[in-house]
């Protein structure tokens, strides 16, 4: 059996982390956590390496014993700030919206938020190291995909419910045959081009 590797847990530290960088569309969801003393870590880990039922469990655990904060950038910000900034600003946002003193603030990735009036560390891969980092990833993965499952009802055929915008093959057929809708990003290329060569978009 191979041993589940241990987060470091620090109590009173805040983590933070996004979901939605990659899609084609939809909005960045960052979040900030703080996890108490006494916090039950089992289950914890990145977000990607557990299932929907997993994260969503876990989302439960976590807004019922932790302190946390959620920031939406919708997909205006998301093309006039480029994904990394608008994940840095959503990061931000969170951990302002704590209001808490914090034991620390560690941030997954290489890059920090500008102007934040704290200190941070970046931490690459933290979402696997650090528990607050990882409950950070599962609140974030879980309220994204939960906003994409309503955006599938005001925006029907393209899939959201199951790809959350995501760049699949469902995916790229609903654009060929729909077009982009008002929550595809155009700063990215995919939908960029669509958007300059129209005639593509609904060719058969």
């Amino acid at each position: 059996m191979v041993k589940t590797k241990r987060l470091k847990h620090i109590p009173g530290a805040a983590g933070a982390d996004e979901a939605g960088r990659g899609p084609l569309a939809g909005p960045v969801v960052a979040a900030a956590v703080i996890l108490p003393k006494k916090f039950n870590l089992k289950g914890i880990d990145d977000s990607k390496k557990l299932t929907r039922n997993q994260r969503d469990e876990l989302a439960i655990r976590i807004k019922e014993h932790a302190i946390w904060a959620v920031c939406v950038v919708d997909t205006p910000e998301v093309d006039k700030l480029n994904i990394l900034w608008a994940s840095m600003v959503g990061m931000h946002r969170a951990l302002v919206s704590l209001n808490r003193e914090f034991n620390g603030i560690y941030i997954d990735g290489n890059c920090l938020p500008k102007d934040m009036p704290w200190e941070a560390e970046a931490v690459v891969g933290g979402d696997a190291k650090f528990a607050c980092i990882a409950a950070a990833s599962i609140i974030a993965k879980t309220h994204r995909d939960n906003l994409m499952t309503e955006m599938a009802s005001r925006y029907p055929d393209y899939g959201f419910e199951r790809h959350f915008g995501y760049s699949t093959p469902e995916h790229f057929e609903a654009l060929r045959k729909l077009g982009p809708c008002e929550i595809h990003r155009r700063s990215f290329a995919p939908i960029r081009e669509m958007l300059e060569q129209p005639c593509l978009i609904f060719a058969d």
